[in-house]
């Protein structure tokens, strides 16, 4: 995961993988039959880490969780462009990784719907419901990410997403303030802090 991050999905082979993990190509090959289904183990880890982190900011709302997650995302490049690039590429018939971001989308489709119900109301602007709020928000999430890996200095992207939160009448608590992590300290990531969220990579 820490290679993906450094070099990005393009740049980094099956063989550098290998062995940083201290295992032969063909050991890794094992495991994970071709690059593609590497890439999804390694955003499903991403995902494990930030669900934790997530789960360990007990009592802070979800949508400043959210927020949060999109902060420490700015940080990790590598991991948002091998997650955009494989998003991207499982809309393709038989695709590796299409069953991996169905499934994703629908669980996060579910869990923002019911965050958006819980800490919005049943009703938001604009008359939508949370249901039909929720692709809204993912879309965001991943459409801020992808212009922002295209122009990081043109796309402010945690402050154009807490702007979208306030847009739904459920910007986060901390908005305008100085950003923290999930860890509860400003600047702070998931794995700093107290230990190491959902999220759209």
């Amino acid at each position: 995961m820490e290679l993906i991050a450094e070099r990005g999905y393009r740049r980094t082979s099956l063989a550098a993988v290998a062995e940083r993990a201290g295992l032969t190509q063909q050991g890794l090959l094992h495991h994970f039959p071709t690059k593609e289904l590497l890439l999804v183990g390694v955003l499903e880890t991403r995902d494990r880490w930030d669900l934790a982190s997530a789960a360990a900011a007990a009592g802070t709302r979800h949508t400043d969780t959210l927020a949060q997650l999109v902060d420490y995302n700015a940080t990790r490049p590598g991991l948002v462009r091998t997650y955009t690039v494989l998003a991207a590429d499982s809309v393709t018939e038989d695709h590796p990784a299409r069953e991996f971001f169905e499934t994703r989308f629908r669980v996060v489709r579910t869990a923002m719907a019911e965050v958006l119900r819980t800490e919005c109301g049943d009703t938001l602007p604009g008359g939508l419901t949370p249901e039909r709020a929720a692709p809204l928000l993912a879309a965001v999430m991943d459409g801020l990410q992808l212009q922002w890996l295209l122009d990081p200095e043109a796309v402010e992207m945690p402050a154009a997403f807490r702007d979208f939160l306030a847009l739904l009448g459920c910007g986060p608590g901390g908005a305008g303030g100085a950003a923290e992590g999930p860890g509860g300290e400003p600047g702070e990531g998931p794995g700093e802090g107290s230990g190491n969220g959902p999220g759209e990579g």
